[in-house]
């Protein structure tokens, strides 16, 4: 398995405004505002155009490699609203969207802390398919969801293309294997060790990626990949 040296500077990964914590804030090693997240997070939930082939996730970023383990929980603590949201192995939970949260500013907050603190951001992904097959028409339809709303979000989208999707495995699955499926056969793609998403700080996750053509063709996975990301360039 290959190593990702750098990030390809051509090929943005989708992901919408990051909620980093402000450096100066006597808070930021420990807890961010769930308005902030609320108010991130709404954006997707409001939008008007083609989503039903997408995922919204927020993602909880630490600043140090290696802090988010098993067990970490993002808690949101409020006078009245007090509940923990799991984490995938990406770090990402479902944001729930409480009206009575927001009116009582609570917090989000780690179960532990993380060293050197934390960031939030708001994480868009292709949703995956039961049967772990996945036509290349849909990917194309579902990354073409993407890059509308990213250009719904960001101006600066609006130059790009939809190119391909990378599919991303936890780091520790001894049976990770995608394959280009054709009429004529199948072709195994390669696997690369990089982060999951642009600015992630864990660069260990298997992750093999696939670039558009013109084919009929459909992706295989031995096994659920944690995400799917549309790429764009």
């Amino acid at each position: 398995m290959m190593r990702l040296a750098h990030a390809t500077a051509s090929v943005c990964l989708l992901s919408t405004a990051s909620l980093a914590l402000a450096q100066g804030q006597p808070h930021a090693l420990e807890w961010a505002s769930y308005r902030d997240a609320y108010r991130a997070m709404v954006v997707f939930e409001k939008y008007g155009g083609a989503k039903n082939l997408l995922n919204n996730h927020l993602q909880l970023v630490p600043r140090e490699k290696g802090v988010l383990g098993d067990g970490v929980q993002l808690g949101l603590r409020g006078k009245t609203v007090q509940t923990s949201l799991a984490l995938d192995a990406l770090g990402r939970a479902v944001l729930p969207l409480v009206k009575a949260a927001y009116d009582e500013n609570a917090v989000l907050a780690p179960n532990r802390r993380l060293g050197g603190g934390f960031a939030l951001r708001s994480r868009v992904s292709i949703a995956p398919q039961l049967d772990n097959t996945y036509d290349t028409t849909g990917l194309r339809a579902a990354c073409e969801q993407a890059l509308a709303f990213a250009r719904h979000i960001d101006a600066t989208a609006r130059s790009r293309q939809c190119v391909g999707v990378r599919m991303v495995f936890p780091k520790k699955s001894g049976d990770v294997s995608v394959k280009l499926r054709r009429a004529d056969g199948e072709q195994p793609l390669q696997l690369v060790v990089g982060p999951a998403f642009a600015g992630d700080i864990d660069t260990d996750f298997p992750a093999a990626t696939y670039r558009f053509a013109g084919e009929s063709a459909q992706l295989v996975t031995y096994s659920a990949p944690l995400a799917i990301v549309p790429l764009f360039e």
